[in-house]
């Protein structure tokens, strides 16, 4: 069985990067594909992944990770000029709330794909010994 946890901004907005980081391994340590509201920062990414590859054992093979977000493209100039507008006072507002980021464990996850509009997680077959 595969769990997908839901994890909202409430629960890691608050926290400090290694707070988080940590959070987030001992999620994905217990075979979880989390479903993250908003994304890491670049250096919380960067620091994840670090951590991620001190952590690889037999039982721990990595993490796969994924972020998804709204990007405000238009057709035309001035619909470009107002979205970029738009855009701009959202990530004031929201900031790193903004969008979806999916983490899980690498011996789960085989790829994962996405276009600005969806996230294509693949899965690996299993096999019982």
């Amino acid at each position: 069985m595969v769990t997908i946890q839901y994890l909202p901004y409430l629960e890691h907005g608050s926290l400090d990067s290694e707070e988080k980081i940590k959070k987030l391994l001992k999620l994905v340590k217990e075979d979880k594909i989390l479903m993250m509201e908003g994304r890491l920062s670049p250096v919380e990414e960067a620091k994840l992944i670090e951590r991620t590859m001190e952590e690889i054992s037999k039982n721990f093979k990595g993490v796969e990770i994924c972020t998804i977000y709204p990007n405000g493209n238009g057709n035309k100039k001035k619909q470009e000029f107002w979205s970029k507008v738009k855009l701009g006072f959202f990530n004031m507002v929201l900031g790193s709330r903004q969008g979806v980021t999916i983490i899980g464990p690498a011996s789960l996850i085989k790829e994962i794909k996405r276009d600005p509009n969806k996230i294509e997680l693949l899965m690996k077959n299993k096999r019982k010994r």
